[in-house]
């Protein structure tokens, strides 16, 4: 892919791999293996090509990363495979964040940013993932 034509917001490290705080930027959704690859791919046809930022791990549980807007995952339920990663009262979380370039082995960018606050959007992720929302704010896995 071509990332030359992107470009970069202020939270992508101009090099190598950083640790971005949970909730500050952006929070993250993290699903293992070949299913987080098959909704990412289903996310970016659904949206000609632009699902938001996602990235992806090429070794261990080979986790891909879905950014979206901090604050955008709670009182929702979410299907068991799913990691949320945020931050709140006694919870601190860090997402990986690869540069656009250069080595970032084991991460890189499925789907690179394309503008600033451009993330994921929440609901179309969750839609893909097959969980209906159907239960009152507050109930359910959180």
């Amino acid at each position: 892919m071509n990332t030359e034509s992107h470009l970069a917001p202020e939270w992508v490290p101009a090099t190598g791999v950083q640790l971005r705080k949970a909730g500050v930027q952006f929070d993250a959704v993290r699903l293992d293996g070949d299913r987080g690859r098959e909704v990412a791919d289903r996310l970016a046809r659904m949206t000609g090509g632009d699902p938001g930022p996602v990235v992806e791990s090429g070794s261990g549980r080979r986790c891909v990363y879905f950014l979206v807007a901090a604050g955008s995952t709670g009182h929702r339920g979410w299907p068991p495979e799913v990691t949320r990663l945020t931050s709140g009262p006694y919870r601190v979380c860090f997402i990986p964040v690869p540069a656009l370039q250069g080595r970032t082995w084991p991460l890189a960018w499925r789907y690179p940013p394309t503008a600033p606050g451009r993330f994921v959007h929440t609901l179309l992720l969750r839609a893909v993932l097959g969980e209906p929302d159907h239960r009152p704010c507050g109930e359910g896995v959180s």
